[in-house]
């Protein structure tokens, strides 16, 4: 990262704690005081796209306090026992959450991810060779690691098919996959629980 942008960076958490100062100070928060039990007793994974931050939750009369909000690129699950998997399990089991959605949403960027132009950005800002051989000799392949889909309804359902046969997942919970539009917020079924 070059010192400039270094610079901006600075900046912008400069104005976020002003804001943050005058935020608590005026009580700004009193809206969105909840508790941490979900009020729609749900839990909801989806892509971190900065597109869905306002839209989604909008787009499904969603507000503060009515569900556990998880996210990562692409709202994938490739591991049972992965971070994601664990937040779901702990939104259940500690939170009470009942109800599993998997969102994915159209014009994914991990829906056309090439990860050797990843490698070669990661060797562009500095990652050494060395490191990326130690990964792949210590087991970790970047490719297995960051490969992206190339359907967005068949990775939903295959995130949907790790939550299902999860072993720790109790049988009343229901799980269902959805893709939203990020251009309208128009949601589309993959997957509903009988």
């Amino acid at each position: 990262m070059s010192p400039k942008s270094w610079e901006v960076l600075f900046l912008q958490i400069d104005e976020i704690l002003n804001f943050n100062a005058k935020f608590v100070e005026n009580e700004e928060f009193k809206p969105y005081e909840t508790s941490n039990i979900p009020n729609k007793k749900m839990v909801i994974l989806t892509c971190m796209d900065t597109r869905l931050l306002e839209l989604l939750p909008k787009a499904m009369n969603l507000h503060n306090g009515d569900v556990k909000m998880l996210k990562n690129a692409g709202a994938i699950i490739r591991d049972p026992f992965d971070s994601v998997m664990k937040g779901i399990l702990v939104a259940i089991y500690e939170l009470q959450a009942e109800e599993v959605l998997v969102i994915g949403h159209r014009d994914c960027g991990m829906s056309h991810m090439d990860t050797n132009v990843f490698t070669k950005r990661m060797r562009d800002k500095g990652i050494s060779e060395q490191t990326l051989e130690n990964l792949e000799n210590a087991g970790i392949h970047l490719h297995d690691e960051f490969q992206g889909f190339t359907n967005v309804e068949e990775s939903v359902a295959h995130s949907v098919s790790i939550v299902r046969n999860h072993p720790l997942l109790p049988e009343y919970v229901k799980v269902h996959g959805l893709v939203i539009d990020p251009g309208t917020g128009k949601l589309d079924l993959v997957t509903k629980a009988e």
